[in-house]
């Protein structure tokens, strides 16, 4: 399979498992839900599960992919808040729980130019 059929599989497996450990351990996802997010931080954990979820399905059909892919970026854009969260609340944490932290930050980046890469190079297929 070329790379460029692999691409929109892997982002959607990426998303899958993300929406699913939203679910199989939401405690650690509550943590990071800023506090000025109205509402259970529970709630909006599932929520960005099921985005997530949502998500992995748009990008796996290629019917849905382009969308999907761009909502895609625009939600890793969105959750990009909870990740500084998450470092700032583990400033004070061991070394390597702080690195991890303020390592996801920079990530976000790739992660968006994938979803938009996915979105480009679906465009002119459906």
């Amino acid at each position: 399979m070329p790379r460029s059929q692999r691409s929109p599989l892997l982002l959607a497996g990426l998303l899958a498992t993300a929406g699913i450990t939203h679910f199989a351990s939401p405690r650690q996802y509550d943590a990071l839900v800023p506090s000025s997010l109205p509402g259970s931080p529970r709630t909006w954990t599932y929520a960005s599960g099921v985005a997530e979820l949502a998500l992995a399905a748009g990008v796996a059909l290629p019917r849905t992919r382009k969308a999907a892919a761009l909502a895609a970026a625009a939600f890793f854009v969105g959750v990009f808040p909870a990740n500084v969260k998450m470092a700032l609340d583990w400033r004070d944490r061991p070394a390597p729980q702080k690195a991890a932290a303020f390592g996801r930050l920079p990530l976000q980046i790739p992660l968006v130019l994938w979803a938009r890469g996915v979105a480009k190079s679906t465009e002119g297929r459906a």
